[in-house]
């Protein structure tokens, strides 16, 4: 699904949450006009090891029963968890199950603590890429062919069905997170529908789709079928008053995970909106907001009642 303008969603990492405290998320996203929900791919959270932390394909799953119009994604998948032909079958069902709702994410893995902890073999980065690479042959392969063979480094297919076939066409848009810029970028440029670029990246945002569109010219791909996606933080309060509590929760909150004073975009509905607007004149369509009280109901209400049509207009 192609955007037009700008658009949001909520990342939301699923850490802490029980599936009644998601699916208000959920329905609160919905409600309020946004994009997308994504959920991470992970079995804990760092540092967190004994909080609950639900799987994210069942989880989305669960959340397309009690949603009808949102998109759901994941921000991103490992791809070193499950064989890429099984996540091919899993996303093709998943889109027909949503009526054509998905927005699959995918990327080569970083935490090797969790490699370890599930007994994951964590190869260098480089193997990891290379198997991102193979494995995103492997699920265009099986979304579009009727029968697919394939003899990889990493990967092999022996005259594979994949029936149903996405609902949504070609593919379900395919979303790679990080910023590498000599290996995963030119991955990005040869694969991706969108590219997330990480929190830790935006600051060299403009660098970083000039390598894209260095790597797009060198596989013969126009950039501008690639959209631009940013995580990002947000910290929003409906007045002042409100803010400053908002900013002292997310620094409780997410203190350990970033830099808040260097990368949150934060303030009054007005404030924000005019945040996101700079981000977008540099080339953002979509962002991934990660909100700095974990998207409580009524900051998703307050986005949308007061920014997206900020934004919008």
């Amino acid at each position: 699904m192609r955007i037009d303008g700008v658009a949001c969603g909520v990342f939301l990492p699923q850490v802490g949450f029980d599936f009644a405290g998601l699916t208000e998320r959920a329905i609160a996203c919905e409600q309020a006009g946004l994009h997308s929900l994504w959920l991470a791919d992970h079995m804990w959270a760092r540092s967190m090891p004994d909080a609950d932390y639900l799987e994210c394909w069942t989880t989305l799953t669960a959340l397309a029963m009690r949603t009808t119009t949102l998109r759901l994604g994941t921000l991103v998948l490992c791809n070193s968890y499950r064989n890429p032909a099984l996540v091919a079958k899993m996303a093709a069902t998943f889109d027909c199950i949503s009526g054509g709702r998905l927005e699959l994410g995918i990327g080569a893995g970083w935490m090797d603590e969790e490699y370890r902890g599930y007994g994951y073999h964590f190869p260098n980065a480089r193997i990891r890429i290379e198997q991102l690479e193979e494995g995103l042959e492997v699920i265009q392969r099986l979304f579009t062919t009727a029968r697919s063979t394939l003899q990889g480094k990493y990967y092999a297919l022996d005259d594979a069905p994949n029936n149903p076939k996405p609902v949504q066409t070609p593919v379900p848009p395919i979303t790679i997170g990080g910023a590498g810029e000599r290996l995963l970028l030119k991955v990005v440029a040869k694969y991706a529908d969108r590219w997330n670029c990480p929190i830790n990246a935006a600051h060299e945002l403009p660098h970083k789709l000039e390598v894209l569109r260095l790597h797009c010219s060198e596989v013969g791909r126009d950039p501008t079928a690639i959209t631009i996606s940013e995580q990002v933080i947000v910290v929003l309060g409906a007045d002042e008053v409100a803010l400053a509590a908002k900013w002292a929760l997310a620094k409780q909150l997410l203190g350990g995970f970033a830099d808040l004073e260097a990368v949150a975009v934060r303030g009054t509905p007005d404030q924000v909106a005019e945040g996101l607007r700079a981000k977008a004149a540099k080339g953002v369509q979509l962002f991934t907001i990660m909100f700095g009280d974990m998207a409580a109901p009524e900051t998703i209400r307050l986005f949308g009642e007061r920014v997206l049509p900020a934004l919008a207009g």
